[in-house]
């Protein structure tokens, strides 16, 4: 029998499924942030950035989604700002404006973005200090 030490260097993948309330809505919303959309059936699509990836499927609860969260650690905070900013996403699809960067407590400078079921996505970086500007 393997021990899950055994059974790890096998993982390809941890992929979250998002809920989407209007899944062709959902698909745009993602695709205009830049996501790389490839569908997996007629309410299935696994969309990514880079080799990150999450699936998304037309699957709605209202609490589920409103508590759905996802995590996004990059480099330049305020390049993704910038660029989500200039999207237009509450115009384009009726969502929360995004929240330019701040300063959280727990040590991360986070702008915040709300796809259109709901879900809160978090794009981070550790925050820099006066003394060590990175």
């Amino acid at each position: 029998m393997n021990s899950v030490t055994d059974l790890v260097p096998g993982i390809r993948a941890f992929r979250p499924f998002l809920p989407a309330k209007e899944f062709e809505t959902s698909l745009r919303f993602y695709e205009a942030i830049g996501f790389h959309a490839y569908r997996l059936g007629e309410t299935l699509a696994e969309l990514s950035l880079g080799t990150h990836a999450f699936l998304l499927q037309g699957y709605y609860v209202k609490e589920w989604a409103e508590n759905a969260m996802m995590h996004v650690l990059v480099n330049d905070v305020q390049a993704w700002w910038q660029h989500i900013n200039s999207l237009d996403l509450a115009g384009q699809f009726g969502v929360s404006t995004p929240a330019p960067p701040r300063v959280e407590p727990w040590g991360l400078t986070v702008t915040y973005v709300t796809d259109p079921a709901g879900v809160l996505w978090h794009f981070a970086e550790a925050t820099k200090s006066e003394n060590n500007e990175a």
